[in-house]
């Protein structure tokens, strides 16, 4: 039970890779704030780990928003008296070139996954100061260090949450704070289900996802339990010793060469 004693923000929370490090959390004895701007989904996650006699308080907050992130945060101080970790799982995916897309969506994808990464570190780390120290573990993308077709915001959006998160590190190093982001590969979430729907042609979404997880050498795609695993070891004092870090998690989807070899 490595987080008994701690408090944890999940942002994204209601659903996919965000749920899933919730539950991990949970399940270790952290005291954790869900935080997601579906409200309605978040009620329904947070009646359910009540129920199961889990720690835990719903925050529904839009995250691209300073307002409402430093009010989310006074509340988690206010319910839960401090502030330990803060995983930032909330994220969108959007699609188009730099021709296609339009100004709102590239600014809203930005907002959505790099600034409120920003905004939850400008309200959170004064709190994880006064613990002594603290972690922030941000969910980025394989698609920061490589990149499909028709995503500029999204591929733009992650590489810069890489950058922001070396930046982070090396300014509350000295804090005790450390900092590291998770690039996963393909993961079967909502949002991934969303995007086989957007791109199924004839194909059934299972179709789709099926195949998409043929790509990865390990053979499926990866589960938001396998994301969980990697966000808890970094925000755990096993991990005291690593930050300003990029850990690919992706069943080898970018070790391999894209050119195969005929059968023997």
């Amino acid at each position: 039970m490595d987080f008994v004693g701690k408090v944890v923000i999940v942002t994204g929370a209601a659903k996919g890779m965000g749920f899933g490090a919730a539950v991990k959390f949970a399940n270790e004895g952290a005291s954790v704030a869900l935080v997601d701007n579906d409200a309605a989904t978040l009620g329904t996650v947070e009646k359910n780990f009540l129920s199961s006699g889990k720690k835990v308080k719903a925050f529904p907050t839009d995250v691209s928003s300073a307002k409402e992130v430093e009010k989310m945060v006074s509340g988690v101080i206010a319910e839960f008296g401090a502030l330990d970790v803060i995983a930032n799982c909330a994220g969108i995916q959007t699609y188009g070139d730099a021709v296609e897309t339009t100004e709102e969506i590239w600014d809203k994808t930005l907002d959505v996954n790099v600034k409120s990464m920003f905004l939850t570190a400008k309200y959170g780390v004064p709190h994880m100061r006064k613990r002594g120290g603290g972690a922030i573990v941000n969910i980025s993308s394989v698609q920061s260090i490589g990149a499909q077709k028709q995503v500029v915001a999204y591929s733009t959006s992650k590489g810069a949450i890489n950058a922001l998160t070396r930046a982070m590190a090396m300014d509350f190093a000295v804090d005790k704070i450390r900092v590291n982001s998770v690039l996963p590969g393909s993961v079967d979430t909502p949002l991934l289900r969303f995007a086989a729907e957007t791109h199924k042609g004839n194909k059934t979404v299972d179709e789709v996802v099926a195949e998409w997880g043929s790509s990865h050498p390990i053979g499926r795609m990866g589960t938001i339990e396998d994301i969980a695993e990697l966000i808890a070891f970094l925000a755990s004092d096993r991990a005291l010793f690593i930050t300003g870090s990029d850990y690919v998690i992706d069943g080898g989807l970018m070790a391999q060469i894209p050119v195969i070899l005929p059968e023997k």
